[in-house]
């Protein structure tokens, strides 16, 4: 016969471990997406802390008040939500990338809303950021951040979180280079076209003044630019490597900063 009891103190620890795992799927990337059911993330959840709570040791956590409990739970939520905002930042790189493409292609005031993000986003981000999500599931980086998840428990045991501001500082400004130079190889094909096409019309215009140019330059760049962003379509698969060795990178130097 199976034996279901439990202490309070069993409760305790699985406690804690579902508030890390409940955080960390609330803001990590594609289980923070808005057309995610909340029953899924919350059955998930507690699936995933169900079998982390029989791998982790069942050490004392060395408190004796409920003000201390409630510090343990703080440090934990701080923990789950750091670990998954280092990966759900590189998300945001499409982001950017669609709005800096959309403003070469002339369709940028045309917004939709990012699921990811629960802000509006132009044309181009959203498609990036679904092709994104997609390569995600294709690639199984998803099983790579519950994987990570789980072997934070090893470098940061409950009650066991060191916080380095310096480190977390330096991550930061280091991601912030990685965006920039990530985000911009996205839209290089777009930015390339655009820069000679732009160069073309206006040779046009100065050889024949009596063409409207404004009128037909608008209609080209929106044909040749979404042309160019379907063309390239197939080098995404490599531009989702960059972004996924990024938030690895992140995920690292977040844990790194906390044990």
């Amino acid at each position: 016969m199976l034996d279901y009891s439990f202490t309070y103190g069993d409760l305790e620890l699985f406690i804690l471990v579902l508030v890390r795992v409940t955080s960390f799927v609330y803001i990590a990337p594609f289980f923070s997406m808005t057309n995610t059911p909340r029953p899924v993330r919350i059955g998930l959840s507690l699936f995933v802390t169900v079998l982390l709570y029989k791998l982790i040791p069942h050490d004392p956590l060395g408190y004796t008040t409920l003000l201390q409990y409630t510090g343990i739970i703080l440090k934990e939520v701080i923990t789950g939500l750091l670990i998954g905002l280092g990966a759900n930042l590189c998300t945001l790189i499409v982001n950017f990338a669609g709005h800096v493409a959309d403003m070469e292609i002339g369709i940028s005031m045309v917004s939709l809303m990012d699921p990811a993000t629960r802000q509006n986003a132009t044309i181009s981000g959203v498609y990036y950021n679904y092709m994104l999500m997609l390569i995600l599931l294709i690639s199984g980086m998803h099983r790579y951040l519950l994987t990570a998840l789980a072997e934070t428990y090893t470098l940061i045991p409950i009650n066991g979180q060191i916080f380095h501001d310096n480190k977390i500082i330096n991550g930061m400004i280091s991601f912030m280079g990685d965006y920039m130079l990530i985000g911009f190889r996205i839209i290089l094909p777009i930015f390339a076209v655009m820069i000679i096409l732009n160069a073309v019309l206006g040779i046009l215009a100065k050889v024949s003044p009596q063409l409207n140019m404004f009128a037909v330059g608008i209609q080209i760049k929106v044909l040749t630019g979404l042309s160019i962003l379907f063309v390239s379509t197939a080098l995404l698969p490599s531009v989702a490597e960059l972004i996924f060795n990024e938030m690895k990178h992140m995920v690292v130097t977040m844990v790194e900063a906390l044990s």
